[in-house]
C-alpha cells in the first residue's frame, strides 16, 4: 500500500494541473509582419539587403563545422533543440547586423573589450548606484539574477520611465537601452547579439549549467568580452531561449517545436511577461466561448519558420 501510495504520488507531481498545447510548427501569419524602420536603415546603410546578410549567416553556419558542434553541445546542456540557436543567431544577423565571414572575428572583437573604461550608466549615475534607490526595495530579497535584474526591469518601467525623479527626466525606453547600451542606443554584440541586461539575468543559469563566473554590472568589460567571446555567448543565448520555453509551458503552451516563436521572444524579450499576458488574454477569450490564441511569431521568427529548411539540415 505505501509503495503504491509513492507511486500515486510522483504521477500527480510529474503531472501538470492544466494540459499543455502544443503550438504546432510554421507561421500562423501568411505574410510577414512587418520590419521595424531601425533594421530597413541599418541594411541601406551596409549596402546590402536582408536576403544578403541571411545568405551571410547561413554561410557561417554552414561551412563552420565548429560552430555547429559548439551548438549541439550547448543546447544539449540547456535541453533545447540547436535549431533554436541557429535561428536566433540567423534572425539577429538578417535585421540587425551583418554577420562576420569567419568565427575566429568574434574573438578577436571579444578581446578588444578587455581592459575597456566604460560604464553602465545614464546621466553620470551608474546602474549599479542606481539600483540601490529605494524605489527597488522590493527586489532586495531576490537573490536570482534572472529574478532580480527581472524585477528591477519591472521597477524601471513603473518609476523611473518617462517619469521626472528627485529632479531628473528619465527616457520612455527600456531599461536595457537607458543603462546597458554604453556606445549607442541598440546596441548589441557578438554572435547572439545579446544585450547586457540579459547576459545578466541570465547568469545564475549559466554558472549552474556551464560553470561560468556570474557576471557583474560592475563589471561592464567582462559582461561585453563575454557576450562577444563565441564560446562564452553560445550558453547565454541558450539560456535565454530555454527561460522562453519555460516561461510559455508555465502557462500552458509547449513551443519547443517552434523555432520562429522563441526566435521571436529572443528578439523583443520579456517572456514571463508576454506569457503571463497572453495567459490573461485567453481566459478572457474561454470566457466568452471562443478559442485561445496561439503565441505568435514577428518578422524575426517569421523568416525563422519561412526558412526552416535551411536550418534543419545544419543539425
Amino acid at each position: 500500500m505505501r509503495r503504491f501510495c509513492i507511486v500515486m504520488l510522483s504521477l500527480l507531481l510529474a503531472t501538470p494541473a492544466f494540459a499543455i498545447t502544443q503550438v504546432p510548427p510554421g507561421n500562423r501569419n501568411a505574410e510577414q509582419p512587418g520590419v521595424p524602420g531601425g533594421s530597413a536603415r541599418r541594411t541601406a546603410a551596409l549596402s546590402t539587403t536582408y536576403e544578403n546578410k541571411y545568405r551571410k549567416v547561413l554561410k557561417l553556419l554552414q561551412t563552420d563545422k565548429a560552430l555547429r558542434t559548439k551548438i549541439i553541445q550547448t543546447a544539449r546542456a540547456y535541453g533545447i533543440a540547436p535549431i533554436h540557436i541557429a535561428g536566433a543567431i540567423v534572425g539577429e544577423h538578417t535585421y540587425n547586423v551583418d554577420a562576420y565571414d569567419r568565427l575566429q572575428t568574434y574573438y578577436v572583437k571579444a578581446t578588444s573589450y578587455l581592459g575597456s573604461s566604460f560604464a553602465f550608466k545614464y546621466d553620470g549615475e551608474t546602474v549599479d548606484r542606481f539600483v540601490q534607490r529605494p524605489e527597488f526595495a522590493s527586489c532586495e530579497s531576490v537573490q536570482e539574477s534572472y529574478a532580480l535584474w527581472t524585477c528591477r526591469e519591472r521597477v524601471w518601467n513603473a518609476k523611473f520611465a518617462g517619469k521626472s525623479v528627485d529632479g531628473t527626466k528619465f527616457p520612455s525606453d527600456r531599461f536595457g537601452a537607458v543603462f546597458f547600451q554604453p556606445f549607442y542606443a541598440g546596441q548589441t554584440f557578438g554572435l547572439g547579439q545579446l544585450n547586457p541586461l540579459t547576459a545578466l539575468q541570465m547568469s545564475d543559469l549559466v554558472h549552474r549549467v556551464s560553470g561560468f563566473p556570474k557576471l557583474d554590472a560592475a563589471d561592464p568589460a567582462k559582461v561585453y568580452e563575454t557576450i562577444m567571446d563565441p564560446d562564452k555567448t553560445l550558453p547565454y543565448v541558450a539560456a535565454t531561449l530555454k527561460k522562453s520555453i519555460d516561461a510559455y509551458r508555465r502557462v500552458g503552451f509547449d513551443i519547443s517545436n517552434n523555432p520562429g516563436i522563441t526566435a521571436t521572444l529572443y528578439n523583443i524579450g520579456q517572456p514571463e511577461a508576454r506569457a503571463s499576458a497572453l495567459k490573461a488574454e485567453n481566459a478572457q477569450r474561454r470566457a466568452r466561448g471562443e478559442a485561445e490564441r496561439l503565441p505568435e511569431e514577428n518578422y524575426y521568427g517569421w523568416l525563422v519558420n519561412d526558412r526552416i529548411a535551411d536550418l534543419q539540415v545544419l543539425f
